[in-house]
């Protein structure tokens, strides 16, 4: 009998082990036909055509097998958004990968502010092709091919996301981005202020050293802060303070008392009556006196005295007695190196102090502001949005993982270059960042049945979308269609860095990891 079981037991193997491989052939047969098919459209490709700073499309003729590359050669000064916190002149990462290729009247001005770029399909600022000077919008509503048809039916013939490049000098306003709700109910009694009645998640991929204020920290360093900062206690009032640290101190409070107590206190401050110049100059006075033991000596949570001493009189220095210096002692501190990342989900607080980032977003414009900002200010919508989720930093930052969808070449395997996906909880978008560490690595991503967006941001190579093939270098933009296979490889013994935008759906964007 025991015979018997075993020999069944087998030939169940066999039979699922030939199904398993008739299957992986089948995707392979599948993979070679489109591949096949790109190959063969993409010879009639026409003129390339550009989009956000610096993009050239290879255009095929039929949008069932589109697949077009677009080098974007620049879209006038214009297109860099200047704003008084953006890093001045060539020290802006969004100003030089702006400048990298020729641009309508472009040139860098070493003392202006140059903070953000843009690359999407948004009507506040869209990319476009330089040479026939159509906007991107255009052309992908008028070959639905490009974006795939699942995303241009859910997405309105709309490229889904908003792909940035942003040069921070000096702090950005403590905002919150609205739910898909709450920016319809806002866009509709107040489109000045609230352009767009879409959501806005984000995620923020570090390119040069970051600082930022991310979400609530944990409550018990809130209730830290509170009672070793005077000015800041002074501000909240006592009563809402005492009220706020007795549910901390409760050995097993629900979640919900403990979000209740965080909005209740977190309200306090943001509406407080005291006078602001004097809590701040107390503040100052405070953290000058106590130096490195700021506040309340070595057990002080992160930053700690040292972080703190030299953060609050630098965020004072920017905006002087602002409600934002005291909003600091509530949020995370978080720092982050090239290559990690952070999420933060629509209605979670922040604002970013310094750095180069990649930004990549939902396609909405919408900010809620409460500090550091000359701005319009909305206090109320602001403190009655927010998800009031806390979390230490380590929960802020993302895990990134390899992105297995690609294929690497011998040189590429034997420099160690990477192709690491960052893969937020929404649908719009997920991000590869690809390093191909020595000249002639090479990567091939196979096709997707969505839009993506490529930048570069050091190095030079060539990206190819089937027989075709383009330079690359930093600072050049490219839009591939959907079905396209598309090839990076390095032409530099210095690294080819990259990162790609893109949005797949359905059972698709699960195996690609965007899902």
């Amino acid at each position: 009998m025991e015979a018997l079981q075993r020999s069944f037991k087998q030939t169940l193997e066999a039979q699922r082990q030939k199904s398993d491989q008739t299957v992986e052939a089948l995707r392979k047969e599948t993979r070679e036909l489109r591949r096949v098919i790109q190959n063969s459209t993409s010879t009639k490709v026409d003129t390339a055509t550009a989009t956000a700073p610096n993009v050239e499309v290879k255009q095929r003729p039929s949008p069932s097998t589109s697949g077009e590359a677009l080098r974007q050669q620049g879209v006038g000064t214009k297109r860099v958004n200047s704003y008084e916190w953006g890093k001045p002149g060539k020290t802006s990462a969004a100003a030089k990968y702006a400048a990298a290729t020729p641009r309508d009247n472009f040139e860098i001005e070493s003392e202006k502010p140059y903070a953000e770029l843009w690359m999407g399909t948004h009507p506040s600022n869209p990319s476009y092709d330089l040479s026939t000077k159509r906007s991107l919008l255009d052309l992908v509503q008028d070959n639905q091919g490009l974006l795939g048809q699942e995303v241009a039916q859910k997405y309105e013939q709309k490229l889904p996301f908003l792909f940035k490049v942003l040069s921070i000098n000096k702090a950005l306003s403590i905002q919150a981005h609205p739910n898909k709700k709450l920016a319809e109910q806002l866009h509709k009694s107040n489109p000045k202020e609230y352009k767009d009645d879409n959501h806005k998640p984000e995620m923020t991929i570090a390119v040069t050293p970051f600082e930022g204020l991310c979400g609530f920290r944990p409550l018990g360093e809130i209730a830290y802060h509170l009672k070793h900062i005077k000015a800041l206690r002074s501000l909240v009032g006592d009563d809402a303070a005492s009220k706020f640290e007795k549910v901390v101190s409760n050995s097993s409070p629900s979640e919900k008392e403990q979000k209740q107590a965080l909005r209740d206190v977190f309200t306090a401050l943001m509406e407080s009556k005291q006078d602001l110049k004097s809590a701040s100059e107390q503040l100052l006075k405070q953290v000058e006196q106590e130096q490195d033991r700021f506040p309340g000596g070595s057990d002080a949570p992160p930053p700690g005295g040292k972080g703190f001493k030299e953060l609050i009189p630098r965020l004072n220095s920017q905006f002087p007695d602002d409600i934002g210096l005291f909003v600091t002692f509530f949020l995370n501190f978080v720092k982050m190196e090239e290559g990690e990342a952070m999420f933060l989900q629509a209605d979670d607080i922040h604002a970013y102090i310094s750095g180069d980032i990649i930004e990549c977003m939902a396609a909405s414009d919408n900010v809620v502001r409460a500090g550091f900002t000359p701005k319009f200010k909305d206090i109320p919508t602001l403190t009655s949005m927010l998800t009031y989720n806390f979390a230490p930093i380590s929960e802020q930052k993302m895990s990134p993982a390899p992105y297995p969808y690609c294929k690497f070449n011998a040189s590429a395997h034997t420099s160690d270059s990477s192709a690491t996906l960052y893969d937020p909880p929404i649908d719009e978008f997920a991000v590869i960042k690809t390093d191909l560490k020595e000249k002639g690595a090479k990567v091939t991503f196979e096709s997707i049945d969505g839009p993506s967006i490529i930048i570069c941001t050091a190095g030079s190579g060539t990206i190819s979308v089937g027989p075709k093939k383009e330079e690359i270098k930093e600072g050049w933009v490219y839009f591939v269609g959907a079905t396209a296979e598309c090839v990076l490889e390095s032409s530099d013994s210095k690294p080819l860095v990259t990162f790609k935008a893109f949005c797949v759906l359905g059972e698709e964007g699960r195996q690609n990891g965007n899902l």
